[in-house]
């Protein structure tokens, strides 16, 4: 058995608390590939914990028959934090109480560091420049000693955790949404194996979409590094991708095993297990761009009666909503300006003007769809 469980400890937010980061490795002779996975960073998100939790059931019994070929890094619980902080019985996960900011935001930016780090000493060999640049990365983020805020300390914990991956599958879930995923541009189709067995209905591409997110953290340095370094051979070595496992009351043991076979089929695709994972299944969905996605926003303040649900294919102009003025009795219909499938919507009712509460995704890149992609908070 290659298993390990180790905790990590979170430095201390006030006198006699403490908080733990559990790590459980699984991890063969080779080192590669390195598969990391973590969910709950949203800690009120709870589809991918169970989901791990199946799959390192599965881990565990491939890893009695030898089956472990890489190394599989799993954080079952990401924020630890988040996943503390209740008010009046409510739990608020997805964003630091402290601080008012979103889990899944403000990621550090090394490219810059590190390419300064590995600037005249990259060759022309690319398994040696992935090699430099990793080394790099690991080095720069144990540098950074000087952290004092929670939140920030656990965002570098899991940076220096997952940095030296091949692979990093970030769990999350929606509020009401069908199963879908975000990639870089620049790694499609190279990705679609996860696309198909995970059986996404909606996959969405960007190679940058705004806030800093920790799946953008791990991939985007590499393009960074391409540009700075044009000349050099510099692949895209970490394949990140934030997996989005429905809705946040898709939590079932039936769904749960689903996804956590797919995902162990995919490590086996990968080469991290051994056996055989069987044929690819034919996709559900096509890729589409990030900027296709209508975030669509309450004009007015109201009660909200959804016309599409998610799943639901729309055209241009469809009514997707009336919000209701109680007060009043007036009725405000609201239409999505894309073609394409709903894939979100807001569980809560009550909107205010400017909550985006209902998204629908296209092929089409919609007019204003540039630089802040995803929703700030």
């Amino acid at each position: 058995m290659t298993k390990t469980v180790d905790q990590i400890p979170l430095p201390q937010a006030s006198p006699g608390t403490e908080r733990n980061l559990t790590v459980v490795r699984y991890r063969a002779a080779s080192a590669r590939p390195f598969v990391y996975l973590q969910t709950g960073l949203h800690a009120d998100e709870l589809p991918g914990m169970l989901v791990l939790d199946h799959l390192m059931r599965k881990l565990d019994e491939a890893d009695a028959r030898g089956m472990l070929e890489g190394q599989i890094v799993i954080v079952p619980v990401a924020n630890p934090i988040g996943l503390s902080q209740r008010i009046s019985r409510s739990h608020i996960g997805r964003f630091d109480l402290d601080s008012g900011s979103n889990f899944n935001r403000h990621y550090p930016d090394i490219a810059g560091p590190v390419g300064d780090l590995v600037d005249g000493k990259l060759t022309q060999s690319a398994e040696g420049n992935v090699a430099r640049i990793r080394s790099a990365m690991a080095r720069y983020l144990a540098s950074l000693d000087d952290i004092r805020d929670e939140a920030d300390e656990l965002r570098l914990r899991l940076m220096r955790l997952s940095c030296e991956a091949d692979i990093a599958l970030d769990l999350h879930c929606d509020s009401e949404s069908i199963m879908h995923l975000y990639f870089l541009q620049e790694h499609w189709p190279q990705a679609e194996d996860l696309h198909r067995l995970m059986a996404s209905e909606c996959t969405l591409l960007a190679n940058k979409s705004g806030g800093e997110p920790f799946d953008e953290a791990l991939s985007t340095p590499w393009l960074e590094l391409q540009a700075r370094f044009p000349d050099l051979p510099i692949p895209p070595a970490c394949l990140a991708c934030t997996v989005e496992l429905r809705g946040q009351h898709d939590v079932s043991d039936d769904l749960a095993a689903r996804d956590a076979d797919a995902l162990f089929r995919y490590l086996q695709h990968q080469g991290v297990l051994s056996g055989d994972p069987g044929p690819l299944p034919a996709p559900v969905s096509s890729a589409t761009p990030l900027s296709g996605v209508d975030m669509i926003e309450a004009p007015v303040p109201g009660i909200v009666s959804f016309r599409a649900d998610p799943g639901d294919r729309v055209k241009a102009g469809t009514v997707v909503a009336e919000i209701l003025d109680p007060t009043t009795g007036e009725r405000t219909e609201v239409t999505t300006r894309q073609t394409g499938v709903v894939f979100g919507r807001r569980a809560h009712r009550l909107v205010r003007p400017g909550d985006i509460f209902i998204k629908v995704a296209g092929e089409k890149t919609l007019e204003g769809r540039e630089g802040q992609l995803l929703t700030s908070r």
